[in-house]
């Protein structure tokens, strides 16, 4: 059996996929779990490129050090509309690598504040890579849709969660439990997507 490792040295990201992976029956291993601090430069201008990039050069890596695993990357980030796409692919580097969310989340909500509900769209974006030993690569894309809130709520997500609001569910991504979270996340469907063309193949 294939074993299968995230290439990401975000907590909550791995925390996020590992579960959809024990969901399906799957053991999937971080670069923590393999004692690695690696984090390729992301040079690409799209979701795609920088997942790409990722996927990789952490696959390489692990090649050229004799181990065969099946690599996972992802690159995720929020689109706002009115912003013109920002943060976008920048979404982790925005108003600088050092930028607490909690400064960046602040900033656009006082960026939108007088803007009206129907020019508060924005969606969570993600694209995942799956690069095999071969070099056979597999890609999936999957997006959240929500609305800029009016404040910062919730305690449950990280990054701009709290500032995302979901109609469906009358909550912001924040407020959503791991469950509901993980059923409708750009990153959960992405993955799942990934995990279907997986059992195809």
């Amino acid at each position: 059996m294939s074993q299968y490792v995230f290439a990401s040295n975000n907590p909550g990201k791995v925390l996020d996929l590992k579960a959809i992976f024990r969901d399906e029956g799957l053991d999937l291993l971080s670069l923590h779990d393999l004692g690695l601090d690696i984090s390729p430069d992301e040079t690409g201008s799209t979701f795609e490129e920088n997942s790409l990039i990722k996927a990789t050069e952490i696959a390489k890596f692990l090649r050229d050090s004799g181990k065969d695993y099946v690599v996972l990357a992802d690159d995720s980030g929020l689109v706002i509309d009115v912003m013109d796409g920002l943060p976008g692919v920048d979404s982790a580097l925005f108003m600088g690598a050092d930028t607490s969310y909690d400064v960046r989340n602040s900033h656009i909500l006082e960026t939108l504040k007088d803007a009206p509900e129907d020019k508060r769209t924005a969606r969570f974006v993600c694209v995942i890579t799956c690069v095999f030993p071969s070099g056979e690569v597999l890609t999936t894309r999957g997006e959240l849709e929500g609305i800029i809130a009016h404040a910062a709520k919730g305690a449950n997500g990280f990054g701009y969660d709290p500032i995302v609001y979901v109609p469906a569910y009358s909550k912001t991504v924040a407020e959503l439990t791991h469950e509901e979270k993980n059923k409708i996340s750009h990153r959960g469907q992405a993955l799942r997507a990934m995990l279907r063309k997986l059992k195809e193949r």
